[in-house]
């Protein structure tokens, strides 16, 4: 992991220069196009503010989803300019030809930088291309975007090879937030794990269950765990392939299972669900959350923690028959108050907290990069961060 990330005080005096700020503004869109839960863009206004207080000029480039390699109204960044520009108070352009960009706003957006091939290809000259575009518009470039670091991007990566650079505070939060969970963690130090597959927690997993004292697993992945123990499933997500893995982690005695879960026909939000034990889910139901003893259970596992890292839900927590669990569980962690660093891991977690109407600052940190947060921790390079630390 790098050490000693350049902050952006190691640019110098910023007042009339121009800089580049890589943010995330990857926010989830209704179907007229409408912001649903602006959390990271709220997370990107603090730096922003900082350079156009001390005088920069900002121009800001982001992604939202994953156009097919050119531009795609659906997945532009017009809503997102207009939110960022209420949140700083100022009108925020909208740029979609950069090269025409006169730098009279005190802050702008490019439109979407996965319009453009270059910003994503696996070709290095096609990704210098683009970055050399990109860093034609400023003198100084900051990466705030800890939700993209671990993609090998123009905009993350080859920018930051030809411009002086440095780490955005979101960034360096992130970061030192996350270096508390793997560096002497104040114990008892608990990880909550949910989402739908074992898979994609796997190599997280192996790594953090020799550091902690407890994980607790729920999410659609529990039911590869709860048939690694020879529980049937009933038509509950299953990974066959991973049982053999689940069995190895159960077998450290760590590992805390729900013990009764909601289950239902249907995914829907009018679907008749009924509470069973989780070893005996009946054939054609799927397990859709935990129940309420596995809540209670989780709580009290919860409850003497001094770390707490938590990402994926319980449960199809967008469906008001499938929440309880997951609320339950957040507001159990949430509960630890100052008494403990509670880490919010991004992704659907930071959704959900939201979506659920729970207070964000009753935890510790949110983090913004759920992808990026668990590369982290699995001790994987990060390209995003390894450029700014390079000679």
């Amino acid at each position: 992991m790098p050490t000693g990330l350049p902050g952006v005080e190691t640019l110098g005096d910023l007042a009339g220069k121009r800089v580049l700020v890589r943010s995330d503004l990857n926010v989830p869109l209704d179907d007229d196009r409408r912001i649903t839960d602006d959390g990271r863009i709220r997370a990107s206004v603090p730096q922003l503010k900082a350079l156009r207080d001390a005088g920069a000029t900002v121009v800001v480039c982001a992604h939202l989803g994953r156009p097919k390699g050119g531009p795609d109204p659906r997945y532009s960044l017009a809503p997102v300019a207009a939110r960022l520009g209420e949140l700083l108070g100022t009108d925020v352009p909208l740029i979609t030809d950069p090269s025409s960009y006169d730098g009279s706003a005190e802050v702008a957006l490019l439109e979407n930088v996965r319009f453009e091939p270059g910003e994503t290809s696996k070709d290095d000259a096609a990704r210098a291309a683009y970055a050399d575009r990109l860093a034609a518009l400023a003198d100084v470039y900051v990466d705030d975007a800890f939700g993209a670091v671990h993609r090998k991007h123009a905009s993350v990566y080859d920018v930051a090879q030809r411009l002086p650079h440095a780490a955005g505070a979101l960034v360096a939060k992130e970061v030192h937030v996350l270096d508390r969970l793997t560096t002497d963690p104040h114990r008892p130090y608990v990880v909550v794990l949910g989402g739908s597959k074992v898979s994609d927690k796997l190599a997280v997993i192996e790594s953090l269950l020799p550091k902690v004292d407890r994980l607790l697993v729920g999410g659609g992945m529990c039911f590869t765990f709860l048939a690694a123990q020879g529980h049937e499933v009933g038509d509950s997500l299953l990974e066959a392939d991973q049982i053999e893995a689940c069995r190895r982690f159960l077998e450290t005695g760590k590992v805390l299972l729900p013990v009764d879960v909601v289950v239902a026909t249907e995914v829907a939000a009018g679907a008749e669900t009924s509470v069973v034990a989780a070893g005996a889910i009946p054939a054609g139901q799927k397990g859709l959350d935990i129940g309420p003893r596995s809540v209670e259970a989780f709580a009290a596992a919860l409850a003497d923690a001094k770390t707490v890292f938590w990402n994926g839900p319980m449960g199809v927590f967008e469906l008001a028959p499938f929440a309880a669990g997951t609320r339950g569980v957040a507001e159990a962690i949430a509960a630890r108050g100052q008494g403990a660093l509670t880490v919010v891991g991004g992704g659907d977690s930071a959704a959900a907290v939201r979506a659920l109407g729970i207070d964000e600052a009753r935890f510790g940190h949110i983090s913004t990069g759920g992808g990026a947060s668990l590369e982290y921790l699995e001790g994987k390079r990060l390209p995003g961060l390894a450029v700014l630390v390079e000679d």
